[in-house]
């Protein structure tokens, strides 16, 4: 049987591709609330969503390695972003 290196290069592809995203829309989440705290929308999106694939995936393997690891920090990252969005100052 021969290996699909074809197959398997794509699958590298989109692996790297799917973590450069992540981390690129993480990484700009946190430069846009770095210049402007109010501006929240990138950093919720990025790890809400990651919160709830990652959480999906713990869920049906029980498995704490990534997956667990992600959900709690995405939860985290969550928590910290709503909590700066209720204790900012209000503008008039």
């Amino acid at each position: 049987m021969s290996q699909d290196w074809i197959g398997y290069s794509y699958a590298a592809l989109v692996l790297a591709g799917g973590i450069m995203g992540y981390v690129k829309a993480a990484g700009l989440g946190a430069y846009l609330m770095s210049q402007n705290p109010k501006d929240v929308r990138l950093s919720l999106g990025t790890s809400g969503t990651l919160a709830i694939v990652m959480g999906m995936r713990f869920l049906n393997s029980w498995k704490f390695m990534p997956a667990g690891l992600m959900t709690i920090a995405s939860f985290l990252m969550l928590g910290k972003t709503a909590v700066g969005v209720v204790k900012r100052p209000h503008d008039s």
